[in-house]
C-alpha cells in the first residue's frame, strides 16, 4: 500500500477559501440558499464552508442542514450488514430555495443522486448545485458534474482519496498493490 498527500493544510486552506469565495459570489447574501452537507463524509466539508462563511467573509443568517440518503442508494440492498443512518436535519423550507449539496470526493456520481432523490421528498428545490472538495474525474456512472470543485485527481479504480478535515487537515490518495 502506498499513501501519498495530495493536499497538505495550507493548500487546503486555500482552496476551501476559494470554494466558499465562489459560493459567495453567485448567491450574495444567501437568502435564497441554503448549504446541506451529505452524511456522512460531506459534513465536516460543509461545517467549514459555512463558517469560512461566516467568519471570514461576514455573510449572515446561512440556512445549513445535513442530509443522510442511505436508504436512497441503489446498492443498500445488496449487503447483509445492518445500515444504520445518520441523522437528517432540515429544518426549513426547500421549495424554491437554491440548495448547494456538499461532499467531500465525486466519483461515480451515485451518492449524489441518491442525495438528489433524497431531497425531492422535502421539497422543489429552485435549483441545486453541487459542492465538492475533490472530482475524481474517471469512472463516472452518472451524468453528474460538480459546480463547485476544489480540485481535479486523476485515479485508478483501486485507489482510495482519503480527506482528513477533522484531525490531520489533509487529502490523500491511498493505493493498494494489485497482485
Amino acid at each position: 500500500m502506498s499513501k501519498r498527500i495530495i493536499l497538505d493544510p495550507s493548500h487546503l486552506d486555500i482552496m476551501l477559501k476559494r470554494m466558499a469565495i465562489e459560493l459567495a459570489e453567485n448567491h450574495g447574501d444567501f437568502e435564497q440558499c441554503a448549504l446541506v452537507g451529505l452524511q456522512p463524509r460531506g459534513i465536516a466539508l460543509a461545517q467549514r464552508i459555512k463558517s469560512i462563511l461566516e467568519n471570514d467573509l461576514k455573510v449572515g443568517n446561512i440556512t445549513y442542514g445535513e442530509l443522510d440518503s442511505t436508504f436512497y442508494r441503489d446498492d443498500f440492498r445488496r449487503s447483509e450488514k445492518i445500515l444504520i443512518p445518520s441523522s437528517i436535519e432540515l429544518d426549513f423550507p426547500i421549495e424554491g430555495k437554491n440548495i448547494v449539496l456538499i461532499d467531500d470526493v465525486l466519483y461515480t456520481g451515485r451518492s449524489v443522486r441518491s442525495a438528489l432523490n433524497a431531497l425531492s421528498d422535502f421539497g422543489r428545490p429552485g435549483k441545486t448545485e453541487l459542492l465538492t472538495l475533490i472530482d475524481r474525474r474517471f469512472k463516472r456512472e452518472l451524468p453528474i458534474q460538480p459546480d463547485y470543485v476544489g480540485t481535479n485527481v486523476d485515479t485508478r479504480a483501486h485507489d482510495r482519496v482519503i480527506v482528513d478535515l477533522e484531525n490531520e487537515n489533509k487529502v490523500w490518495i491511498i493505493t493498494e498493490q494489485q497482485n
